[in-house]
C-alpha cells in the first residue's frame, strides 16, 4: 500500500500506536475467515423461511414450465445459485450503493480510513485489500460490515472518533467477516425474502376481506381459521409454535455475534478504546433516556446493551492492566 498523506488538521489526536506501518513484513494467517457458531445458528434458524421460499419458487417454476416450457429446475437451480451473488464484487457495489445508501471514500476520507484500516488488518493477519471501504452519510455513531468483503462506516464516526477508537470500530466490522456473520446474515435475508414477500401479501389481502366482511361471515372465517389451526397443530404435535420463538432466538443470535466481534477487536489490543466509545454512547443515551429501553425491548433487540458489552470487555482490561511495559500486548485473533 502507497504511503498516505496527512489529514486534515482539524481531526481529533492521531492517539493510534502503528506497529504496521505502509510498507513493512505483514504475516497472514493461512485462514482468512471462519464460520463460527453465531453464525452457523443464524443459518439454521432462517432454514424455516428459506424452506418456504424454496417451495414459493418451486411453484413459480412450474407455472413457467407450463407457460413457456421452461423445466422447473432450472428456475430453482438458478435460485438456489443466487446466493454466490453475496461474493460478487460487482454485485456488492450495487448492494452497498442502491440498498445500503453508501459511498466509496473521497481522496481525504480515504486519507483517515486507510492507514487506520491497515493496522487493523495487519494485527488481525488479515489481507485487507480483499475488503472494500465505504462511507455512510449520517451523523449516528455506527459502522457495518456487509455481504463478503464491505465494511462501512458513518461520516460522523468518520470525522469525531480519534483514530485509536476508530480502529476498535473497525475491528469489531472486520470480527463480523472473519466470523462469517456478514455473509450468513445476508444470505438469511436473500433466501428467506420470497417467503417474507408472500407473507406481507397474504397479510394484506387478509386485513383487506376482513375489512370487506359482515361481521357475522368474519366469526365464521375466525372459527374456520382456528379450526385449522388446531388440526395442523395436533398432526404436527405442535411444532410449527417453535415458529413463534424464531424472533427472540434470532435477536439473541445476533446479540451473541455483537460480543464475538467485541471480542476479536479486543484480542487485537483496542479494548480499551472500545471500551471507552461504549462509556460514551452509554452516557449520551442516559442524557436522552434515562430509563433506557424496556425489557422487550431488549430481548428483540439484535445488539446487546452497551453495560453487556462493557462488561464482557473488562477481562480484556483487566488482562491489559495485569501486563508488564516488557509484555507484547495484542497479537492475533482466534476468530
Amino acid at each position: 500500500m502507497d504511503p498516505i498523506p496527512d489529514p486534515a488538521p482539524d481531526r481529533p489526536t492521531d492517539d493510534l500506536a502503528y506497529r504496521h506501518t505502509p510498507g513493512t513484513r505483514v504475516t497472514y494467517q493461512a485462514r482468512q475467515r471462519t464460520l463460527d457458531l453465531t453464525a452457523c445458528l443464524r443459518l439454521a434458524l432462517h432454514l424455516p423461511g428459506f424452506l418456504l421460499s424454496l417451495v414459493l419458487i418451486g411453484c413459480a417454476a412450474l407455472l413457467l414450465e407450463a407457460w413457456i416450457g421452461m423445466p422447473a429446475w432450472i428456475g430453482v437451480a438458478l435460485w438456489a445459485a443466487s446466493g454466490a451473488l453475496v461474493f460478487h464484487r460487482p454485485a456488492e457495489q450495487r448492494i452497498a450503493r442502491h440498498l445500503l445508501r453508501l459511498h466509496r471514500p473521497l481522496p481525504h476520507e480515504l486519507a483517515v480510513l486507510a492507514p487506520v484500516w491497515h493496522e487493523v488488518t495487519a494485527r488481525a493477519g488479515v489481507d485487507g485489500r480483499r475488503y472494500q471501504l465505504w462511507i455512510e452519510e449520517s451523523d449516528g455513531m455506527n459502522a457495518l460490515a456487509a455481504a463478503g468483503h464491505i465494511v462501512g462506516v458513518t461520516r460522523h464516526a468518520l470525522e469525531r472518533l480519534p483514530r485509536s477508537q476508530l480502529a476498535a470500530v473497525l475491528a469489531h466490522e472486520l470480527g463480523h467477516h472473519i466470523g462469517g456473520h456478514a455473509w450468513a446474515g445476508l444470505l438469511s435475508q436473500w433466501y428467506g425474502l420470497p417467503a417474507r414477500a408472500a407473507w406481507r401479501a397474504l397479510d394484506r389481502l387478509l386485513v383487506r376481506a376482513a375489512r370487506t366482511l359482515s361481521p357475522l361471515s368474519a366469526v365464521v372465517l375466525v372459527a374456520v381459521a382456528g379450526y385449522l389451526t388446531y388440526r395442523t397443530l395436533a398432526a404436527t404435535y405442535g411444532l410449527p409454535l417453535l415458529l413463534l420463538a424464531l424472533p427472540w432466538l434470532a435477536a439473541a443470535v445476533g446479540r451473541r455475534a455483537e460480543l464475538r466481534a467485541d471480542a476479536h477487536a479486543a484480542s487485537l489490543g483496542f479494548a480499551p478504546m472500545l471500551a471507552a466509545l461504549l462509556h460514551q454512547v452509554l452516557t449520551e443515551e442516559k442524557d436522552e433516556s434515562p430509563q433506557g429501553p424496556g425489557l422487550l425491548d431488549r430481548l428483540l433487540s439484535s445488539h446487546p446493551d452497551h453495560r453487556t458489552r462493557l462488561h464482557h470487555l473488562q477481562p480484556y482490561l483487566d488482562r491489559r492492566g495485569r501486563q508488564t511495559p516488557e509484555t507484547p500486548q495484542g497479537g492475533h485473533p482466534h476468530g
